[in-house]
């Protein structure tokens, strides 16, 4: 699958996104023809695409658009990866970073794509937990590594802005393969170099 640029939106789906944007706001009481809504619809329509581009998107073919052969075996890790992601239970985002380490096994990627992997999983509609194995077996699936480790810490808005309303609640997940799950050593040091 290839990547699509922000600009390109499917125009048959804006079409429908936005008649469905339209019923919901006549159906909570707006006017969607008042000035402040006029072209509401079509924003949200597009809006929606571009947080769920990462259906698009194929995370193996990412990594492996720049493999390159490496000797390197020691922990390779890219920290505080910014993540913006939407809650498939209610469609509110869930806003955090993830920390994303492996250790090679004679071949490595591109740093870049270890975060544009990330960007892939979290812009679908997710649960936190998904998220963090789906970035985990991506990595582990295209370059076979010795081990992979992903944590993710994120504030949820499903949580902050309704229901239990706790706006300092952060979740974090992890997920392990590999000599990361064999070794406490291993792990710890990756956890220390993350902060953890």
């Amino acid at each position: 699958m290839a990547y699509r640029k922000i600009e390109e939106y499917d125009e048959q789906a804006t079409k429908e996104l936005a008649g469905h944007v339209r019923a919901i706001l006549e159906l909570l009481g707006e006017d969607p023809d008042r000035e402040g809504l006029q072209k509401t619809p079509e924003r949200v329509a597009k809006a929606w695409q571009f947080l769920t581009k990462g259906y698009q998107e194929d995370g193996e073919m990412i990594v492996k658009s720049a493999v390159f052969n490496e000797p390197y075996s020691q922990m390779v890790i890219v920290k505080d990866i910014e993540l913006f992601s939407l809650c498939e239970h209610h469609m509110l985002p869930f806003i955090g970073k993830a920390h994303v380490a492996y250790i090679p096994n004679g071949e490595i990627t591109g740093l870049s794509k270890i975060a544009r992997v990330v960007e892939t999983y979290a812009r679908r509609l997710q649960v936190q937990e998904r998220l963090t194995e789906q970035i985990r077996d991506c990595i582990q699936n295209s370059l076979h590594p010795l081990g992979v480790a992903v944590v993710i810490e994120a504030m949820h808005t499903c949580m902050s802005m309704r229901g239990v309303q706790k706006s300092n609640a952060i979740t974090t997940t992890s997920a392990f393969s590999g000599i990361f799950m064999r070794s406490q050593k291993t792990r710890n040091e990756f956890l220390n170099l993350i902060g953890k």
